[in-house]
């Protein structure tokens, strides 16, 4: 009699932001900067400043604290915030429909095979869902995704596991039967928090971040050539792939 074996792996879970597109320099970025500007604010963040204003996950909450650290009130910090952060979520839709923010290569090539392989593709961002839905639309097509979970879908951002959590409920699975893909510490942590092995996928604004929860760490996702395993199975630098995820999904977290 012939015993069925059970795919360790059911789903992969995208972070946004840095993951699976690069969006964060050149994307919100600018769009906070128009947004200042729009205001008639002074305040402008540069490369290196928005990296290490990145600790703070979630956009609002991001200027809200950065006006408070600059003078304004509480009360007035939250309130201009919510006014800013909507200006800058409309620039940052515009600007994506221009083409402007790409995928990180190998996303789409890596989102078809798991596909095709019937393993469940979702997303848990602590993004809203007014720019992540456009986005993921215009850069994978938005049938791509069995589930996406968003910032407007849980109260607690990453590093909290909540829109991990929340994810793994829509999907109708446990953790150990999904890998987690992300850039940040901050989202290694929720990851990890949540029950999921994860694997981070870092970028120039992260490459020196604490990854230490993540069950392999590499400088990206796909390459030309290879990648570079910063830490982990030496097999991965050929790449993110559906066999490497069904190996990751065997490592005990």
């Amino acid at each position: 009699m012939s015993i069925e074996r059970v795919d360790p792996l059911q789903a992969v879970i995208f972070d946004v932001d840095g993951t699976l597109a690069d969006t964060e320099r050149d994307g919100h970025r600018v769009a906070f900067n128009a947004a200042f500007e729009a205001a008639g604010l002074s305040y402008r963040w540069s490369v290196e400043e928005y990296g290490a204003l990145l600790a703070t996950t979630g956009g609002r909450r991001r200027i809200e604290r950065y006006l408070q650290s600059h003078g304004h009130s509480p009360t007035e910090a939250a309130e201009l915030a919510a006014t800013l952060h909507a200006d800058k979520t409309r620039r940052f839709v515009a600007l994506v429909r221009t083409g402007a923010m790409q995928e990180r290569p190998g996303t789409a090539e890596l989102i078809n095979a798991l596909r095709a392989e019937r393993v469940a593709v979702a997303v848990a961002t602590t993004g809203t869902s007014d720019w992540v839905l456009p986005l993921l639309d215009i850069l994978f097509g938005i049938d791509a995704f069995d589930v996406v979970v968003t910032g407007s879908d849980v109260t607690d951002l990453k590093p909290d596991p909540a829109v991990y959590l929340e994810t793994l409920v829509r999907l109708d699975l446990t953790a150990v039967e999904a890998v987690a893909v992300e850039d940040s510490a901050n989202g290694v942590q929720a990851a990890v928090s949540a029950g999921l092995r994860c694997v981070a996928v870092v970028n120039g604004y992260t490459r020196d971040q604490d990854m230490s929860g993540a069950v392999a760490v590499l400088d990206d996702l796909a390459r030309p050539g290879g990648v570079s395993v910063l830490r982990g199975d030496p097999q991965l630098a050929d790449g993110l792939t559906v066999a490497a995820l069904r190996r990751l999904a065997r490592v005990v977290a």
